[in-house]
C-alpha cells in the first residue's frame, strides 16, 4: 500500500529549526548557570568551556570523517562537505552573508536565534561561551585552521562575524593541552 509523503513549507521547516535552536540555547544557558551557581564563577566557567571544547571536538571529528569518506582533504574548502553537523541554512538566523574585509572572507550572521535567547535572559556572557564551539570544531577538523569570531552579538556587536584563519603552533599546543585556557584561539 502506497503512502503519501508529508511535505512542509520552507517557512514551517525554518520555524521548526528556530524552535530547536531556542531550546538548545536555553539548555546551554541552564547548564551553564547551574555550574556557575553550584561551583562558583571561575570553576563553573572552566567546566563550561571544557564541555564546549568536547562538544566541538566531537563535531569536528565527525565532520573530518565525513569529508575523508568522500575522499576529500580536510581543508577549509571542504568543511561543508561534512553534512551531519553543518548549521541549518534556515531558521538559525534571519540571514547570512559573505563579505570581504581586509582581503579576508568573512561570514556575517544577522539575527542569531541563540544570541536572542541569551539576550532575553540577560545572560550574554554565559551564552557566549557556547560560541567557542566554532574554533573547537574547526581545530579538531584540521588543527592547521581555526574559525574565529571577529564579532559576536553576545559581545554587544550588531551581528556575528566569523572567518577561518591558520593556527599558530602555540594555538595548536594550547588546544591539544586540554587543561590550558584554549579560549584564546578565538582572538
Amino acid at each position: 500500500m502506497a503512502t503519501e509523503k508529508e511535505t512542509v513549507t520552507l517557512e514551517e521547516a525554518a520555524q521548526a529549526v528556530e524552535a530547536t535552536a531556542r531550546r538548545i540555547a536555553l539548555l546551554h544557558l541552564s547548564y551553564a548557570k547551574t555550574l556557575v551557581e553550584e561551583l562558583g564563577e571561575e570553576r563553573g566557567r572552566e567546566l563550561i568551556t571544557k564541555s564546549i571544547r568536547d562538544f566541538g571536538v566531537r563535531m569536528g571529528e565527525k565532520t573530518r570523517e565525513e569529508v575523508l569518506d568522500q575522499r576529500l582533504e580536510p581543508i577549509p574548502e571542504n568543511f561543508n562537505a561534512g553534512k551531519s553537523y553543518r548549521i541549518p541554512r534556515f531558521g538559525m538566523s534571519e540571514r547570512v552573508e559573505t563579505v570581504e574585509v581586509n582581503n579576508e572572507v568573512r561570514t556575517r550572521v544577522h539575527g542569531c536565534v541563540l544570541a536572542r535567547v541569551w539576550q532575553e535572559y540577560g545572560e550574554e556572557k554565559l551564552g557566549r561561551l557556547y560560541c567557542y564551539v566554532d574554533p573547537a570544531k574547526y581545530m579538531e577538523y584540521n588543527p592547521d585552521y581555526k574559525q574565529v569570531h571577529t564579532k559576536a552579538v553576545p559581545d554587544s556587536d550588531e551581528f556575528c562575524e566569523m572567518t577561518v584563519r591558520p593556527t599558530t603552533e602555540y594555538e595548536r599546543e594550547v588546544f591539544l593541552a586540554k587543561d590550558k585556557d584554549w579560549l584564546q584561539v578565538d582572538k
